[in-house]
């Protein structure tokens, strides 16, 4: 009975919604007019042709002569889409109840600031400088990227561009247009950087909230810059606020930071401290067994304070400092120490000075002096004992320069000055504590005088055709105290070969090299919108780091030039075709290099640099090519930000310095560098609807980089020894990887002084298990390839972000 009265129910109700909706059917509501009229914000003028999209239905209509459009509706809620090819598009929610008319300003996109700056500095210097392969990247351009574990990284940044490159998840530093890392001229407020990195790699060191610019010069650069072999990293410092108090920061899973901009004497004298530290290495005994024994922090902290002294006249020093700590279990062991793991700390402390004088508005000079330190060392902790055996170096840097800048007309923009820099190494020393069974060991240290003059010159031959030359003259002496050995001719460089010795007292040179080094840059336009370049580019580099790693450690051995080390020489041609779009929203570049290198370093089969006195007999020096194309499309403006890049580039080394195998490395034959990776994809797109929230995915791809397989094995005594007769023939598989963001502005606080936003981030959405090397495991006379992988999985991260201005 009751299962036929609820039948009986469920059946009246269908029947009276039935006719419920019938009636409606039969009466519907009268239909509301939605009018409206489309102007430019800026000049108020009519736009025509706007495309008019209800519930984003991809038929609609468009707007008239007059700007003007009409259509009837019935009653309902819509979503209103106004768009024009140009402009920020305009979105309305809304219920239609009665009739309405809007007026509507559609923002052009060709007049609002730059969302995306993957350029130079004006708008239209992609087409008008006259260098080549010079990028500026801006700060909060950065800040969108999707960052692992919601950390802001500059070097990660630049890997996003075309021609820059990385061995791996991990590496230490950036390949860039076939060079190796220590070939990168890092600056940071003109002070150098030896090692970017923290973690390993994992991070960059620089502060992203005290950085106010960067610019990449990966073709050629200005004669103002030397000492490197590759590009200029040049990234200055934010000044302080002079009227106000300024404080942001940010929380993430890695780690904390804060920055305070102090007036200290309005409109006279500033202060800017920024921080940041990690010290979550707590988070290691959460994973895996393998990963317990590991213990990781970092910090880095920089000042900044600035004076205007008057109208004519700025002083400005600048302090930063850098640490880490990373223990994992034992690497290697030494002689007589019974180690329990492996310690790496190490710190980078450098001081920045610097006066600006405008004699005219025409001439002005900037003089700077610089010091820097960077001071690696390697801890070893002893088996049931508090003794700690180091083993450290440092490297000190000491620089004076001073640069004129002169513009007598338009036409010429003149630069020249004069650099002077002080080297100072400690390739190595070895404190056994309390461990009477191992003795103190001291490498000699290592000076070096660099002497350079510079000039540049812009001109403007005609209203086409725009030229940059540059002459640099650098003179390089290596100086005593030092014993400088002697060898046989023809014979390697070896214990057995040495026949004399000659000491050197302190500051005598045992050694000079220089010369100049041109510099020039040729840019004729087309039209107003497209030109052609040509760019030749010279540079020494005098110091060098030695490693038989496809990453340099931060240990890794530095050494400059001396009787034997020759100075690497790098002679760079470039051409490319800019061409800007569509009121330069959109730039398109192509270019093509080919580098030769003169004197690269590498490693002989075992060699072996830790606290080597004599380094000429464990590396080899010869030659090196890489050659390559870029192309690269950004859109810098509009609701979608972006660019797309390609690459394709190869590095060859060839190293024959006699007939005897270990004079020679592949046979005295051409071979791929640890860092060739053929082909690069990159991709970065951000979607900002509005100044609320914005989405940004990233996508890279590249070739998988080389490693050297066993060629054979040798018996010997009864054993088998892997036998490597060519270097580099193996690739690991190729590496690509999906990152999505989405940065969320807090609308209520808009108004206020504090501006808070949260970051979401999925670094390797999809999983991707890259590998980042293959090492190989002999076993008889076969061996078997282990593959080691840092981000296998997914890594979701959650960072806040705060202003208080």
């Amino acid at each position: 009975m009751k299962i036929r009265l609820l039948f009986f129910l469920w059946l009246t109700a269908g029947i009276g919604m039935a006719g419920a909706q019938q009636r409606v059917k039969q009466a519907p509501t009268r239909p509301f007019e939605l009018s409206g009229i489309v102007r430019d914000s800026l000049t108020g003028e009519f736009i025509n042709n706007a495309a008019i999209r209800i519930n984003f239905d991809k038929s609609g209509l468009y707007t008239d002569s007059t700007g003007t459009f009409t259509i009837m509706l019935s009653e309902a809620d819509y979503t209103l889409v106004i768009s024009r090819l140009g402009y920020r598009p305009h979105r309305l929610k809304f219920r239609l109840d009665q009739n309405i008319h809007l007026d509507v300003k559609l923002l052009n996109v060709a007049k609002e600031l730059e969302e995306v700056v993957i350029s130079t500095q004006a708008v239209d210097e992609n087409v008008a400088r006259p260098l080549l392969g010079v990028t500026q990247l801006n700060i909060k351009t950065i800040r969108r990227l999707p960052a692992i574990l919601g950390e802001v990284d500059v070097l990660r940044s630049l890997q996003m561009l075309p021609g820059v490159t990385s061995v791996g998840e991990a590496s230490n530093g950036v390949n860039i247009r076939g060079g190796a890392v220590d070939q990168n001229l890092i600056l940071l407020d003109d002070a150098p950087i030896f090692n970017p990195t923290h973690l390993f790699g994992l991070f960059s060191v620089f502060p992203p909230d005290a950085v106010s610019s960067m610019e990449l010069y990966k073709g050629t650069s200005p004669a103002r810059f030397g000492g490197r072999a590759a590009s200029v990293l040049d990234i200055s410092m934010a000044n302080p606020s002079l009227d106000k108090f300024k404080l942001q920061g940010g929380i993430s899973f890695v780690a904390n930071r804060l920055t305070a901009e102090i007036p200290l004497v309005k409109e006279k004298v500033g202060l800017l401290i920024t921080g940041r530290g990690a010290f979550n290495d707590f988070a290691f005994q959460w994973g895996p067994q393998k990963l317990k024994n590991i213990r990781a922090s970092f910090g880095d902290a920089a000042a900044k304070l600035f004076w205007r002294i008057n109208d004519k006249n700025t002083f400005s020093l600048s302090n930063y400092y850098s640490t880490d700590f990373f223990q994992t279990d034992l690497l290697g062991g030494i002689n007589n120490i019974n180690s329990v793991s492996t310690q790496y700390d190490y710190n980078t402390l450098n001081f920045t000075a610097r006066w600006f004088h405008a004699f005219n508005d025409r001439l002005n000079v900037q003089t700077t002096a610089v010091f820097s330190q960077y001071r690696p060392t390697i801890l070893l902790p002893e088996l049931n004992s508090d003794n700690k055996v180091t083993i450290g170096s440092e490297i000190l840097q000491r620089q004076a320069k001073t640069n004129f800048n002169y513009t007598p007309n338009k036409a010429h923009k003149i630069e020249f000055g004069a650099n002077m820099t002080h080297y100072q190494l400690q390739p190595g020393t070895l404190n056994p504590g309390a461990n009477d069974r191992v003795n103190p060991l001291r490498v000699p240290n290592e000076y070096g005088l660099e002497l350079a003059l510079h000039a540049e010159d812009e001109i403007s031959i005609n209203p086409k055709t725009t030229v940059s030359v540059g002459l640099r003259y650098s003179y390089f002496m290596a100086l005593g105290p030092a014993a400088v050995r002697s060898y046989a001719d023809g014979s390697p460089k070896s214990e057995a070969s040495i026949i004399d010795s000659t000491f050197y007292g302190s500051g005598k040179p045992l050694q000079t090299y220089g010369g100049f080094e041109p510099r020039v840059g040729l840019r004729y336009t087309i039209d107003e919108l497209s030109s052609v370049k040509l760019g030749y580019n010279l540079m020494r580099q005098y110091l060098q780091v030695v490693s038989n790693t496809t990453t340099p450690l931060p240990t890794s051995r530095w050494k400059m030039s001396d009787a034997h080390i020759r100075p690497q020489v790098s002679q760079l041609w470039t051409v490319g075709y800019f061409k800007n779009l569509k009121n330069n929203i959109y730039e398109f570049s192509v270019e093509a290099y080919y580098r030769a290198t003169q004197n690269v370093l590498d490693f002989k089969p075992g060699a072996d640099f830790l606290l080597q006195n004599y380094i000429e007999t464990q590396v080899l020096q010869g030659r090196s090519k890489s050659y390559g194309l870029e192309l690269m499309l950004t859109k810098k403006k509009g609701e979608m930000t972006g660019w797309v890049n390609y690459t394709y580039s190869r590095v060859f080394n060839l190293v024959d310095e006699g007939p005897r195998f270990n004079e020679r490395i592949n046979d005295g034959k051409w071979y791929p560098a640890n860092f060739d990776r053929p082909h690069n994809v990159n991709m970065s797109l951000n979607f900002s609807e509005n100044k609320y929230h914005s989405l940004s995915l990233t996508f890279t791809y590249g070739t998988g980089r080389p490693y050297t397989i066993p060629n054979g094995f040798v018996s010997f005594q009864g054993k088998a020894y892997p036998y490597y007769a060519e270097r580099n023939q193996g690739r690991i598989k190729d590496y690509h990887r999906l990152d999505f963001s989405w940065q969320i502005n807090n609308p209520t606080l808009k108004d206020k002084r504090w501006i808070g936003s949260w970051i979401f981030t999925v670094y390797n959405l999809y999983g991707r298990k890259n590998q980042y090397s293959v090492f190989l495991k002999t076993q008889g006379t076969a061996y078997t390839a282990y593959q080691l992988q840092i981000f296998a999985s997914p890594i979701v991260s959650l960072a806040y972000n705060f202003k208080f201005m």
